[in-house]
């Protein structure tokens, strides 16, 4: 696992607060600029902190990317968790629609969001918050499996991980290649999505 290249998040209020400026800065930066011309010194520059205030809450500029991803995968996740809570993975192919448009959707409202799905992938620093929530989420859907036939094989453990990752290739799909329609998208990956979906239940 990555060390986590974040400084110990501040308790005192207004310290919050900084830290939640210069976070928001880079976060506007990164839409406007990407992630190449991102610099500690804009990022400064756009919160109204000093770069030596900076320093106290952030190693560097790929710190608070860091902290960014974490957020959108997050915010992501949180869409996927009320499908673990059905019956016997009771999950249609429409539910796997919604969801993909959904997280699109998040991705698109989160300030810098598709910049911030592109570093996740691109930068070597920050692949470990992407990888370590593909894990995490392909853990619980094994679990739910678990809880039904009180095991994960191999294969399912396997289902479940490609699941995730098939999943969220798609959103990246939809960043990547602006021009696609996100229904046609979103319906045929969740056709292929659904294939898994089928695979995991047969096993719970």
């Amino acid at each position: 696992m990555a060390a986590r290249r974040r400084a110990i998040e501040p308790v005192q209020a207004r310290a919050q607060a900084t830290r939640e400026q210069l976070i928001a800065a880079a976060a506007d930066l990164l839409g406007e600029i990407g992630i190449e011309r991102l610099s500690t010194n804009l990022i400064c520059a756009r919160a109204g902190v000093t770069p030596p205030a900076f320093y106290r809450y952030f190693k560097d500029k790929y710190a608070i990317l860091e902290e960014l991803g974490e957020r959108l995968m997050e915010a992501q996740n949180q869409a996927i968790l009320p499908l673990l809570d059905r019956d016997d993975l009771d999950v249609t192919e429409d539910d796997l629609r919604a969801l993909i448009l959904a997280s699109i959707e998040i991705t698109d409202a989160f300030p810098g969001g598709a910049w911030v799905l592109r570093a996740l992938r691109a930068v070597p620093a920050l692949q470990h918050v992407r990888i370590e929530s593909h894990r995490r989420m392909s853990a619980l859907i094994a679990k739910a499996v678990a809880q039904r036939n009180g095991r994960v094989s191999a294969q399912a453990a396997l289902q479940a991980r490609l699941l995730i990752d098939m999943g969220y290739a798609a959103i990246e799909l939809a960043f990547d290649e602006p021009g696609l329609k996100r229904g046609a998208l979103a319906k045929t990956s969740a056709q292929a999505l659904a294939t898994l979906v089928e695979a995991l239940r047969a096993q719970s």
